[in-house]
């Protein structure tokens, strides 16, 4: 409807304003108000086309990367970001109900379920960083050093000293379970497991606060460190690997994506220009990358 009215006031346009004496000043509000009523709707249109919605991990957002990368994307593309900052799980859920453009994820197991029920149109491999196991400078569980993240998990519930779980279906959580599934371990139920429910800063605070144990992204670690009196504890055990994909929403099956806008995004963040921010991104501040890119590489080759 508003094509075509589109055109015929574009046709008529001249015409109107050459014979406005013509019209009853009725009819003539009336026209002019139907050609804002157009343009409206065409500027409305153009700024859905623009608006991406991203569903990310809250680990890309509390370490700062977003606040980088969006900026840049945005500026490049005239494009407007909307980012919803929550699990892996959360955000995935998101796409399997076409209420995401794009997902930035790191649940790679999640990821491959949700390709093969035909939710998402294209994954591609964009960065990696690894989890960490960080606990209070005391280390009561004696896990220090430790380089097997299992072996720590076993220790940890030995000593029964607090663990607190982020328990929000992210990707954290699910390497989380991973984990004390290879510790033969069930710690539901028992009174050192605490479950927060929240994102992985909130998480760090809660776990520093009452002097325990958590596993956590690196780079969310590095970003809060000042303010966490936490420390690491166990690290460098290729289970602890946490990759990163992108993922574009298919349209096809939810008619409402912005697929266009989508692609964008998934293009900008594998493009040269992005992973070079991601290589660097962090070093000034803490010493060392927080997250490593890795577009165009195999999946083993992290």
């Amino acid at each position: 409807m508003y094509f075509i009215l589109k055109r015929l006031l574009m046709q008529q346009q001249k015409i109107i304003f050459k014979t406005l004496w013509w019209f009853h000043p009725l009819t003539l509000v009336c026209l002019l108000a139907g050609l804002f009523v157009a343009q409206s709707l065409g500027a409305a249109e153009t700024a859905a086309v623009k608006t991406i919605i991203l569903a990310t991990t809250t680990s890309t957002q509390d370490s700062g990367l977003l606040d980088v990368l969006v900026p840049v994307f945005e500026k490049k593309t005239g494009c407007f970001v909307k980012t919803i900052a929550v699990g892996s799980g959360q955000a995935l859920a998101l796409g399997t109900r076409g209420e995401a453009d794009v997902l930035l994820v790191h649940a790679p197991r999640e990821e491959e379920k949700f390709m093969l029920q035909g939710n998402g149109s294209r994954r591609l491999l964009v960065m990696h960083n690894d989890f960490t196991i960080v606990g209070p400078p005391g280390d009561p569980a004696r896990i220090r050093g430790m380089s097997s993240a299992s072996e720590a998990f076993k220790k940890i519930a030995a000593s029964q000293t607090l663990f607190v779980s982020r328990a929000d279906n992210s990707g954290t959580y699910a390497k989380e379970r991973e984990i004390w599934t290879a510790a033969g371990i069930e710690p539901e139920g028992r009174k050192w497991y605490q479950q927060t429910g929240l994102g992985m800063g909130q998480t760090l605070g809660v776990t520093s606060e009452k002097a325990g144990y958590t596993l956590t992204d690196r780079g969310t670690y590095l970003a809060l460190r000042k303010n966490l009196a936490l420390e690491l504890l166990c690290q460098n055990d290729r289970a602890l690997l946490n990759i990163y994909h992108v993922i574009e929403v298919n349209q096809d099956k939810f008619p409402k994506v912005n697929a266009a806008g989508s692609r964008m995004f998934a293009d900008f963040l594998v493009s040269p220009e992005a992973q070079q921010i991601i290589k660097t991104f962090g070093t000034d501040t803490y010493g060392e990358p927080l997250f490593f890119p890795d577009a165009g590489k195999a999946e083993k080759q992290q």
